[in-house]
Parts: structure tokens; C-alpha cells; sequence
């Protein structure tokens, strides 16, 4: 426990305390008591100001079965965790859209690239750049995170998946962990039952297709939601998993990653309450074994990331990796720390009997003789950003709204569909210059590149370096060209397949390929909402 750990965790209990009773959990007509996760980003300035930037709570996810009708307006995934990732992601790009649109001259955690930082090329003697038009290495990205701003991550329950087996063991009448009869992993390798989509891919090693907490003997593996067994299964990677990828490829999606550099956007600390902290389990998670983080403390456990922890995954200096993706991409691992402050509707205290109110009704403290309540889990999920953004969801889609007719009208400000608007409103709002300085004549050129990648823009191809002239008039071209083929047809943009295979991310998927091939084996993606594409590029975001 720490000071500052203690500081970030009061600080995400207090904004959700903030908020309506309605986006709450209570208590049911039955008497039944409700309780859900909770997380929150918190950003810490070089004089130590903590900001909430984003909290979410929540706890299921979308069954593998439903996934192919979400066309992107319904969440696949709103664990607390993921939720909170999601949000931060949208409070990023609305501070873009403010810098970009002038709305704001500045912001405290996001600031435009210098020319010197977005070249991804070579001085060729002319006075312009050779930029990789292969994309290996592209790092143009018109934004970054501030390096003077930490990010702060809080749980209010241990991440589900493999950073939690202990505690869940624990949980159980018999500790002992589930053998794998060889009768099951002869006649059904992939233990599951209900047949995925077509479209997933589908691991033939039992270890990579393991349900959410089954078979304790199998650690330090990637687990998938949901931990209930006779829950429908999903595709959905558990939190402990997604969370130490996001050790490789940043808080930053890929969306939000062609228009801010990830080089400074990792989580620096993980807080998980004291009750809720296995040692060993986040070791094995999230650790590189160099035992300089408070979770690497005792214990002799495999540490799954430490594959990664050789110099050529590192960080370096011009924010490339040798081995990992470059791109300002690279294996920065977090420190776990924890807090004795309980979150009122954690799983622990919500079983308390109601406390009299205190200056700080968002969190409590537990007592092991006081008597316990029935308690069940809220579906509700809750997601807000300091940008002003918040809402209530109801099985991945806004309350009221039915799941099972997905449309645009039930989406969530952080689903697939609504953050590419909201990305798309900031690539259009780009500027390329006419100017043919050497900076902005390469500033003008990434541009293009994500112009193309987000919203489908006609042959945004490199410049050509003849006359003057011929160069203004190419550039001025391409700058008009954005605007017809946005109006050519609603159907005219790429679809979200295409935009997250786009060249502009290769580092990044080159990062997780390594992640998964070195310390995250036996990752099933899960495909099927991907071919779907946004009206014209204009949505209200």
C-alpha cells in the first residue's frame, strides 16, 4: 500500500460517487443487494495532480453467437477494464478534435508532434523526406501524449483471468485446481461446447481455448470471458490478458493510434485492493521477472511477459524496438500496488450490512465479523470521461435500447462504430498545408496517409517532387479530393476491416504478433463485426 496508490484509488471512487443514483447499483425489490467492478485512467502531472479521465463499471461481455449482428454499435466487451480503456480512448481523441478544431489552444495531456518526431524517413539532399512508403516503421502520427503526464490504472477487483486463478481457487469449497480428465482432451480438444462463427479461428491446443476459470492446473495461460461455465461462451480475451497486451501496445486503440503516437500512453501503475492482490497471480500475468515492481515480491512463479523483457522488445530512445513492432512501440511493464480502500459496491462490501454515511460514501472498510447480506451483480455498466462524456448500458448497448435490434441509436459513445466517427471528425479537421516547406510538405504527407487509412480518401499517394507548381497542384488536389469522395456515396469509405488493416498499423500489429507469439499463446481473435462501414463519415458524435 502507498500513498499515491491510496490517492488514485480514492480519486476514480469519488468521480463515480459523482454521479446519478440512476447509473448506480441498488438495491432490488427482493431485497437483493447489487454490487459491480469498477475502473478508472488517471492521469498525474510532473507536480503530482491526479485527473479521472475516464471510469466505467460493468461485467459481461457479448456471447461469440452475437457478435456478427453488432455491426459495430454494440459492445463486445464491457468489463469494468475494458470499458475504462475504451472511455479513455474517446476522452483522447475529443482532446484532439478540440485542438484540431480550435476550440482549445492547448491541452494538459495531449500536444502536437514536432516535424523532428513524425519523420519516419531520411533526408534524401533536396530539402524533403524519404518517407517509408512501405509503412514498416510509420510513426507520422500529428499527435502525442505528453511525456511529463503519468497514467494511473484502478481495479476494484482483481482483473479476471490468469492474474486472478489464486484468488478464485481460494474462493472455492476445494482449492484444489481441475485436472483435465484424458478423456475430455482426447474426445474434445478445443473444450467448448456451443460451435463458434465460422469466422473465428479456432486453436486445435486445449491450452488456448480454455473457458473462464476451469481446469486451475492450466496457469499463466490466455483465458477467455465469461468465468461462469454455463454462461454462452465468447471470444472475448479476459481482462488480465487484454491488459498485458496493453503493456505492448499502449492504452491507445488502433484507431486513436494512427492520430496520437502510443510512445508515451502505457500504464505506469496498476492498483488493485489489498483483498483482491495475489502476488503470484500478477506476477505470472503481468511481470517481465526483473523483480523491480512490488507484485514481483516473493514467490518463484513463471512470468509469462518475461520473453519480453529483452532489450530488443525494449524502448528505445528514437521510440522504436529492434524486435517489437517500432512505431514507438515497445513492452513497458506496469507496477502493481495496492490499496486498503474498498469501493462501496465491491463484491466485498456490498455484502456488508449499510454503514452509516461518512464524508467519503464511495468507499469503506471491511470487517470479517460483521454479518454478510444476499448480494447479486448489477447489469447496468456506467461509462464517463473528464471530457463530459457519460452514459449507462445495458447488454453493450444504451438502456432502453434492445440488443438484439443493434442500430446506431443504441450505440454507445464507446463502441466500434461511434469512436471511428469521432476518429474520422479529427482526421478531417487536419490541415495540409499548400506550403512547400520541407515540414510541412512531410506533416502534409502523413496526413494524407491517415486521411486515407480513416476515411477512405481517393489515391492519397506521395507527392511528386518536380516543380513547385506540379507539387501545390497535387497537394491542393488531394486536400479537395477528401471532400468528394466523402460526398461521392454513403458507401464510398472502407469498411472497419479495412481501416484496422491498413499499412499505417503494421508496427502495431507487428508488436502484438510478438507479444502473442512470445508470451500470450494461443490468442483467438474474435472476428465477425468488422465489415461494416460508417454512412458518409458523418455521424454525430
Amino acid at each position: 500500500m502507498t500513498v499515491k496508490a491510496d490517492l488514485i484509488a480514492s480519486l476514480v471512487q469519488q468521480e463515480f460517487d459523482k454521479l446519478p443514483a440512476k447509473r448506480k447499483p441498488g438495491v432490488r425489490d427482493n431485497g437483493l443487494r447489487e454490487w459491480v467492478p469498477l475502473s478508472g485512467i488517471v492521469a498525474e502531472e510532473r507536480d503530482g495532480t491526479l485527473t479521472c479521465l475516464s471510469l466505467a463499471t460493468g461485467m459481461k461481455c457479448l456471447p461469440s453467437s452475437k457478435i456478427q449482428e453488432a455491426q459495430g454499435n454494440v459492445l463486445h466487451d464491457w468489463h469494468a477494464e475494458v470499458l475504462a480503456i475504451r472511455a479513455f480512448n474517446c476522452f483522447v481523441l475529443d482532446e484532439c478534435r478540440g485542438l484540431v478544431s480550435g476550440s482549445r489552444t492547448a491541452s494538459k495531456f495531449i500536444r502536437h508532434r514536432f516535424i523532428s518526431e513524425n519523420t519516419d524517413g531520411n533526408d534524401n539532399g533536396d530539402g524533403y523526406v524519404d518517407v517509408d512508403v512501405n509503412m514498416n516503421h510509420w510513426h507520422g502520427q500529428p499527435f502525442t501524449w505528453r511525456d511529463d503526464v503519468l497514467l494511473h490504472m484502478y481495479c476494484s477487483e482483481a482483473p479476471c483471468g490468469d492474474a486472478s486463478m489464486e484468488l478464485t481457487m481460494a474462493s472455492q469449497e476445494d482449492a484444489t485446481p481441475w485436472a483435465i480428465p484424458a478423456q475430455e482432451k482426447r474426445c474434445s480438444p478445443n473444450l467448448t461446447s456451443p460451435p463458434f462463427p465460422p469466422t473465428a479461428t479456432i486453436s486445435a491446443d486445449p491450452e488456448a481455448t480454455l473457458l473462464g476459470r476451469g481446469y486451475f492446473s492450466h496457469l499463466g495461460i490466455v483465458r477467455r470471458k465469461p468465468s461462469r461455465g454455463d454462461a454462452p461462451p465468447t471470444l472475448s480475451k479476459s481482462c488480465s490478458d487484454k491488459l498485458s497486451l496493453h503493456q505492448c501496445t499502449s492504452l491507445l486503440s488502433s484507431l486513436t493510434s494512427l492520430l496520437v503516437s502510443p510512445e508515451h500512453a502505457y500504464i505506469s501503475t496498476l492498483v488493485l485492493p489489498s483483498a483482491q492482490y495475489s502476488a503470484s497471480g500478477c506476477r505470472r500475468a503481468f511481470s517481465d521477472g526483473l523483480n523491480h515492481s512490488r507484485s514481483e515480491r516473493g514467490g518463484n512463479e513463471e512470468a509469462r511477459m518475461a520473453p519480453l523483457a529483452s532489450s530488443q522488445y525494449q524502448h528505445r530512445e528514437d521510440g522504436s524496438s529492434i524486435g517489437g513492432g517500432g512505431g514507438g512501440y515497445a513492452f513497458r511493464p506496469f507496477v502493481v500496488e495496492t490499496t486498503d480502500l474498498e469501493f462501496i459496491f465491491s463484491r466485498r462490501a456490498a455484502a456488508l450490512p449499510p454503514q452509516p454515511s461518512s464524508p467519503s460514501p464511495s468507499h469503506t472498510s471491511l470487517s470479517s465479523t460483521s454479518p454478510k447480506v444476499k448480494i447479486t451483480p448489477s447489469p447496468l455498466s456506467t461509462a464517463h470521461t473528464a471530457s463530459s462524456r457519460t452514459e449507462t448500458t445495458l447488454n453493450g448497448v444504451l438502456q432502453g435500447r434492445k440488443a438484439s435490434a443493434a442500430s446506431l441509436a443504441g450505440a454507445s459513445f464507446a463502441s466500434r462504430r461511434r469512436t471511428w466517427a469521432l476518429a474520422c471528425e479529427v482526421a478531417e479537421l487536419l490541415e495540409i498545408s499548400s506550403s512547400l516547406s520541407k515540414s510541412s510538405y512531410t506533416q502534409g504527407l502523413h496526413t494524407l496517409f491517415i486521411q486515407k487509412a480513416l476515411l477512405g480518401v481517393s489515391n492519397p499517394s506521395r507527392p511528386q517532387k518536380t516543380s513547385r507548381e506540379e507539387r501545390e497542384v497535387d497537394t491542393t488536389t488531394e486536400k479537395n479530393g477528401l471532400k468528394t469522395a466523402m460526398e461521392v456515396s454513403e458507401c464510398s469509405g472502407p469498411t472497419y476491416a479495412q481501416v484496422k488493416g491498413c499499412a499505417l498499423l503494421g508496427p502495431r500489429k507487428r508488436m502484438k504478433e510478438v507479444a502473442r507469439r512470445e508470451a500470450l499463446k494461443g490468442w483467438v481473435r474474435n472476428l465477425g463485426d468488422e465489415d461494416f462501414w460508417l454512412q458518409g463519415n458523418k455521424l454525430n458524435v
